[in-house]
């Protein structure tokens, strides 16, 4: 049904709506992104780090986090990795300046089956920001959402009140270990599911609300409403607005730049899909899943395991990048002089 452009000004936007029903979180390390969208909260991970940093408006952070590594001395490597983790933390804190919320800083990719490594890793992250001034109320630690980093995230939780948020999300049976394991939040993936089914399947386009990745959340946010479970629902990845619009209810949404220009100049009426309420009635079953159970069920499904296998490889490689770039500033002809 098309709308009068005099209906269409006094529309509040679908972003303005969408805001009104769930928290509104952006998928950026551009801060001007974060200037104009004004969200809650913000998300970065390895990839959005090494696409900001290549930007000139950036350059002042890398040079002082190139600064933070040398200074700390060591060897080529240590150098590399602490003026890594600097960068993302300057980054954040950046974006705090700019939010009212919490900022999520992901932990290496490549320590996702390493338990201990990544607790170790979360808690030098939030002891650099604490350098800066940014207590660890205001971070989410993002962990791969393997069975190590789940269980991870349940000792930071509960050992040192660090805030979690899982990503790289595609099974219910992750969704069950993370609920269980009481982390702060979870990013369940939308758009790389639909990828999936799109590229092993014969249906190549979905209506929004048939949406694989779209049944996947939904799934996830009733389980977890009809259960009690304290953990946000955080959707990510999304390919589109449709996606998005048909989630609308959900605790929180991250969105990229792109999208929520999108959503910003559309102006259809927007209606909770998803409801405490109806979540409730739910015809669902609660779940235990120890390790052996947990492995299982995420190995029944296909998709999930190679979207999990397969973000974890994406992000990695765009950490081997991003500490090429460092590697470059640091060592080459020590920066040509």
């Amino acid at each position: 049904m098309s709308v009068s452009p005099v209906k269409r000004q006094k529309m509040e936007s679908a972003l303005d709506q969408l805001k009104h029903h769930t928290t509104v979180v952006a998928d950026t390390g551009d801060f001007n992104a974060i200037d104009e969208y004004k969200p809650l909260d913000a998300t970065t991970n390895p990839s959005l780090i090494l696409a900001a940093a290549q930007m000139p408006a950036y350059q002042k952070l890398v040079d002082d986090a190139v600064a933070y590594g040398k200074k700390l001395g060591g060897s080529e490597e240590e150098q590399i990795k602490n003026a890594s983790d600097k960068l993302f933390v300057l980054f954040g804190a950046e974006i705090l300046k700019r939010i009212p919320g919490r900022v999520s800083t992901e932990v290496d990719a490549r320590l996702s089956f390493d338990k201990e490594g990544m607790i170790q890793r979360a808690r030098r992250l939030i002891d650099l920001y604490k350098e800066v001034g940014v207590g660890k109320d205001r971070i989410l630690i993002k962990l791969s959402s393997t069975w190590e980093g789940i269980q991870a995230g349940r000792v930071l939780e509960a050992e040192y009140g660090i805030h979690c948020n899982m990503t790289l999300l595609f099974s219910f049976a992750q969704a069950v270990a993370c609920a269980e394991a009481g982390v702060t939040l979870i990013s369940p993936f939308v758009g790389r599911i639909l990828d999936w089914y799109v590229a092993n399947g014969d249906k190549k386009a979905y209506e929004p609300s048939e949406d694989p990745g779209v049944k996947s959340v939904t799934k996830i946010y009733n389980y977890y409403k009809k259960f009690g479970y304290k953990t946000i629902v955080m959707g990510a990845s999304f390919r589109n607005t449709g996606q998005i619009k048909a989630l609308t209810g959900c605790d929180y949404l991250t969105i990229s730049p792109k999208l929520l220009a999108e959503l910003s100049k559309e102006h259809v009426k927007l209606t909770p899909t998803l409801s405490v309420k109806e979540a409730q009635a739910c015809d669902l079953e609660k779940i235990h899943l120890d390790e052996k159970a947990f492995r299982w069920h995420h190995n029944e499904d296909q998709m999930a395991v190679e979207k999990l296998s397969d973000g974890i490889r994406r992000f990695a490689a765009d950490a081997v990048k991003l500490e090429r770039m460092l590697k470059e500033r640091m060592f080459s002809t020590e920066n040509g002089k």
